[in-house]
């Protein structure tokens, strides 16, 4: 509950922020029921000083299921205990408690986080959200205007959430101009085509689910908002002390999952679209919902820069935030968040080749 205070209060704060910057802000995708299951790896057979890699439901994620299905981890020599979770906001709070080596996680999270004393590192880009993370409204609502008034659910403090803030603080309005519905991820889509909410924030594979609604349609999207919301790949800063070998082998396992899936991409839509709950032809329609970064976008992103385009200047600028809205006593240091020696290792790698 601790977490989620920090993060909500971050939000509500950011709205303010975003008529001046457009922030950066890691992509939050919760998840909440589209498949329960076990942990993917049974911890009998996991073998001992694997990698406890957390994901959770986003496009931009599922191409783990691709690595750890394709063997792509084991030709790198990386014993990797992949770990799902069907819900975002737990797969955050077991990184903290070092109960997991690293997560699929998000730039705002990651701060957040490292400001309540965890201490963390990026060490790879996943993708920005172009599109998949969606306000969905039912008949009859044709402007973020009419939404006065209206039942509007999302999962409280997500990035879904503050997308919906965004749009609202966008057209001169303000959370309290809705009547606001705090409901995780997959129960607000199921509340929605339900009819009992006018309308929902939530992401794909869940936007699939809200469109279902008879005369529904999408409002606005993460695509009206580029470059605000991005995912990574965070491990915790011991753990890449202690091997930095595994983790240079599981970002090389990313890339080459990627190299795989643009190879053999009948194969790898099956793989991500079971893991996601949908049919192979809708998870097709989140292609282009979700900008994977290439290993050159990977680089520019961890350059410095004056913009909202470098890492480091964002978050920066998060950090500081959080000390302006009362989150934090003190700035957490961020210079020490980003690790780009991997993406770099990476990249050598390849020219060699």
């Amino acid at each position: 509950m601790k977490h989620l205070t920090r993060l909500r209060s971050f939000l509500s704060y950011c709205v303010l922020f975003i008529a001046t910057l457009s922030l950066i802000v890691g992509c939050i995708n919760p998840s909440s029921s589209i498949k329960t299951t076990k942990d993917l790896a049974d911890s009998n057979t996991v073998a001992e000083n694997s990698v406890r890699l957390g994901f959770s439901a986003w496009p931009g994620w599922f191409p783990w299921q691709v690595a750890q299905e394709q063997g792509i981890f084991e030709a790198n020599n990386v014993p990797v205990d992949l770990k799902w979770f069907d819900g975002y906001l737990e797969s955050i709070n077991t990184l903290t408690a070092d109960q997991i080596d690293a997560n699929s996680q998000t730039l705002g999270d990651t701060v957040s986080s490292v400001s309540g004393g965890a201490d963390q590192v990026i060490v790879l880009v996943n993708d920005n959200s172009t599109g998949n993370d969606k306000i969905i409204v039912a008949e009859g609502i044709g402007s973020v205007a009419e939404l006065k008034g209206k039942k509007v659910a999302a999962e409280e403090g997500t990035v879904d959430h503050f997308l919906l803030l965004q749009g609202l603080k966008k057209a001169g309005m303000s959370a309290q101009d809705i009547q606001f519905v705090p409901l995780e991820t997959g129960k607000a889509a199921a509340a929605f085509v339900a009819g009992q909410v006018d309308a929902v924030a939530v992401f794909a594979p869940f936007t699939t689910q809200a469109l279902k609604r008879t005369g529904s349609k999408e409002l606005f999207s993460s695509k009206d908002f580029p470059g605000a919301i991005s995912d990574h790949l965070v491990f915790s800063r011991k753990f890449i002390e202690q091997s930095p070998d595994k983790v240079q082998a599981v970002v090389d396992s990313w890339f080459e999952t990627l190299d795989f899936i643009q190879a053999n991409p009948d194969k790898s839509y099956e793989i991500m679209s079971k893991r996601a709950g949908v049919s192979l032809e809708e998870y097709k329609d989140y292609a282009d919902g979700t900008q994977i970064f290439t290993v050159e976008e990977n680089l520019k992103a961890f350059q410095p820069a004056n913009n909202m385009s470098s890492l480091l200047y964002s978050a920066d600028k998060l950090a500081a935030f959080l000390v302006e809205v009362g989150l934090t006593t003190q700035k957490p240091d961020t210079t020490r968040l980003f690790d780009d020696r991997f993406v770099k290792a990476h990249a050598a790698k390849v020219q060699k080749s």
